[in-house]
């Protein structure tokens, strides 16, 4: 039976992802990828010329469905701006709570390649982070909250900040507090606004 390319590409990427957000990048194999894939470990290199290439192309694939989160927790959360972006914390704080969650898959495999700063990984990590921080200074912006894009990056600081204490403790107060502290910069920034 010949399979499509375009499908075989996708059942490696759906392997790689649920290993690699599991497990980590260094601790899974190619060949576990392949194995959990059902196919064999050539055809997987047909598709990516290398793990590096797959790690790259496991992190594209959630940069949109994660941006896409944070806009949905966003855009339904009703009352201040203020209020939504607290709604962005509180989308993770839900996230945290299923089982599989293992926090930012992004943050994660930086860690595990911070001795490899050209890594294709890296890049596709630092435009995911710059993706977002680009959205919620658009955002305050269109809000007209004073110096929108540093209130941007001290968000970016908080959320960023509790994913990696969350991955220490394992206790998902971190993140609660750390939206309660953005919501507080972003209630002071529309205080500012509405003296000038």
């Amino acid at each position: 039976m010949v399979r499509n390319s375009e499908d075989t590409k996708k059942r490696i990427l759906k392997a790689a992802n649920g290993l690699f957000y599991a497990e980590g990048i260094r601790a899974v194999s190619v060949d576990a990828i392949a194995a959990k894939a059902g196919l064999t470990k050539k055809t997987l290199y047909y598709h990516f010329q290398s793990k590096d290439d797959l790690v790259a192309e496991y992190l594209m694939s959630r940069d949109q469905p994660n941006l896409d989160a944070m806009r949905k927790w966003f855009d339904e959360q009703e009352g201040s701006i203020a209020d939504k972006v607290y709604a962005i914390f509180d989308g993770v704080v839900q996230s945290s709570q299923h089982p599989k969650w293992r926090g930012c898959g992004f943050l994660r495999t930086a860690g595990e390649l911070a001795n490899m700063p050209g890594h294709p990984a890296i890049k596709a990590g630092a435009a995911h982070k710059k993706r977002f921080e680009t959205w919620l200074t658009e955002v305050f912006k269109d809000q007209k909250l004073n110096d929108a894009p540093s209130l941007a990056r001290q968000v970016v600081l908080l959320l960023d900040g509790s994913f990696a204490v969350m991955m220490v403790h394992h206790d998902s107060a971190y993140i609660e507090a750390a939206g309660r502290a953005a919501k507080q910069l972003v209630e002071a920034s529309l205080k500012n606004k509405k003296r000038k």
